[in-house]
């Protein structure tokens, strides 16, 4: 019999190793007795054994499949493997400061996401891509865009283009589109975007229109920004304060016979929508703020970023244009708008936008997949959106599938989210390329992050 001090070593060791990142770039990582769910269409292969090397799926099956005698065998018996998904409405912190932005990365790789695409760029974004892409940083794969086109950082037509000008000599993956940008100004930025190859995504300005805005090739509109008032008679007698955020104020009155025009033009011009619902399903619902300063998450974020939450939604319900009754048209406008587009073929992605009004970085994503199913999406097609989707979108051939060959960002479920989505944040672990982040060690680096009330 060992002596107790062995055993308590022994322990001990299993629970630091257990309590931190494993590569696969050595040996190889292997998952028996898993059900895969490959997402190349709707079904579930059972009893499999999976086997990873070096950030590659490199074998799968249920018979003779291959490994070796140092491989990490992973017991998953009666779980589900996913392909990662993705958050493609994030913020990272545009601030010089790379510690709050590692510790976003956590949040996102804690609750499955593999791939994030920032929606507010800064220069110390390129660097954090950099440390990513090299292993130097735990994060998912990153996007960035570059710091925002609106109304005061676009004052002139020529500011404009040195924009785009400047932001593709410093290798931002896209470029940010935010209000205030005119007639005046978006032509030539979006003209010197075409040249240079660079795609534009985001938000459309008012004074620009989604009918403009689609014509001139954007890569995903935002919030799908502009649709409501696409389909709303009269909404170009109105000003920009009149209509509201995202078209609140007057969405109980859309025609929506109108959305065969809209959707026919979005898939001409292959333009991909982001719809981020769980901004519309917080923010500007009739619910109290109460209703979400409860939720557990809330421990990750500053108790002073909270109450700001808190004042923007007290400020959107006390408005004299506030009505329960229209707040509530207004959600069902967003959920007819989310599934036909998806119905008829235009590309939705997943996206959130966090960390916006009481939406969390990472956990946001889960309520965004429980909105899209509320819109009419199955729990299949909402999976979709958030690996299959942004893999064609990001032209990834070997991404948003479990097959040989594909790259390795994965996560472990106890459930199965094809029956329920609420399976997708009931996590064991997340793989990320070369590293498998076991349950252990997700649960101890969020412990990390909690914030005091």
């Amino acid at each position: 019999m060992r002596p107790l001090l062995s055993i308590l070593f022994i322990l001990s060791i299993r629970l630091v190793a257990a309590q931190a990142p494993i590569s696969n770039s050595t040996r190889e990582i292997v998952f028996t007795g898993v059900n895969v769910i490959p997402m190349d269409k709707e079904q579930v292969l059972e009893n499999q054994t999976v086997v990873i090397r070096d950030g590659r799926i490199t074998a799968m099956g249920t018979k003779h499949v291959k490994y070796g005698t140092d491989a990490l065998v992973i017991n998953a018996t009666g779980k589900y493997l996913t392909p990662g998904w993705s958050e493609m409405h994030a913020h990272v912190p545009p601030i010089d400061d790379i510690q709050p932005m590692k510790d976003l990365m956590v949040l996102y790789l804690a609750n499955g996401i593999t791939t994030i695409r920032g929606m507010l760029g800064h220069p110390k974004h390129l660097e954090l891509r950099s440390r990513i892409q090299s292993g130097e940083i735990l994060g998912p794969n990153f996007y960035t865009t570059g710091p925002s086109f609106n109304g005061r950082s676009v004052p002139t037509p020529e500011r404009g283009v040195e924009m785009v000008k400047e932001q593709k000599a410093a290798g931002y993956d896209y470029m940010k589109m935010h209000p205030g940008l005119t007639k005046l100004t978006f032509p030539p930025v979006v003209k010197t975007a075409h040249e240079l190859d660079m795609k534009f995504v985001g938000h459309v300005s008012f004074d620009v229109g989604v009918w403009k805005a689609i014509e001139e090739g954007y890569s995903s509109i935002d919030h799908m920004d502009g649709f409501v008032e696409a389909i709303t008679p009269g909404a170009d007698t109105l000003t920009e304060q009149q209509i509201g955020l995202f078209a609140a104020w007057i969405a109980y009155r859309a025609d929506l016979t109108q959305l065969p025009k809209l959707i026919d033009a979005l898939k001409e011009k292959n333009v991909a929508v982001v719809p981020t619902m769980a901004l519309g399903e917080r923010w500007q619902s009739p619910l109290p703020a109460e209703v979400y300063t409860k939720a557990p998450e809330m421990k990750y974020m500053k108790p002073e970023e909270i109450r700001n939450w808190v004042e923007a939604k007290n400020s959107y319900l006390a408005n004299p244009l506030f009505t329960k009754e229209h707040a509530t048209k207004y959600l069902e406008v967003r959920r007819k708008l989310i599934y036909e587009c998806y119905q008829q073929g235009v590309q939705v992605l997943l996206g959130s936008d966090g960390p916006q009004i009481f939406n969390v970085p990472g956990f946001s994503i889960h309520h965004e997949m429980k909105y899209l199913v509320n819109a009419g999406l199955t729990p299949y097609e909402t999976l979709r959106t958030g690996t299959v989707h942004v893999a064609a979108y990001l032209e990834k051939e070997n991404s948003g599938t479990i097959r040989v060959g594909n790259v390795a960002d994965l996560v472990l479920l106890n459930g199965n989210p094809l029956k329920d989505i609420d399976q997708a944040s009931n996590i064991e672990g997340v793989m990320i390329g070369r590293q498998w982040l076991s349950k252990a060690y997700l649960q101890a680096a969020l412990k990390k992050l909690e914030r005091s009330k």
